[in-house]
């Protein structure tokens, strides 16, 4: 009973987080004036913190 609950548990947070960025996508999409959405993961340049600032400067 517990492992189903359990299981029950993580899929209503995944679908709820598919959820927020579906939402996050639609409001984005919706106003363009504040620029494109951000998603973890994908930001290139700059999302990894100060260790890496150099790297964009130096596309040679």
């Amino acid at each position: 009973m517990t492992y189903a609950l359990t299981i029950l548990v993580l899929l209503a947070l995944v679908f709820a987080w598919i959820g927020v960025q579906t939402a996050a996508r639609q409001y984005a999409a919706r106003h363009p004036e504040f620029g494109l959405l951000r998603e973890d993961g994908k930001e290139g340049c700059g999302g990894c913190g100060n260790h890496c600032a150099g790297h964009c400067e130096h596309k040679g």
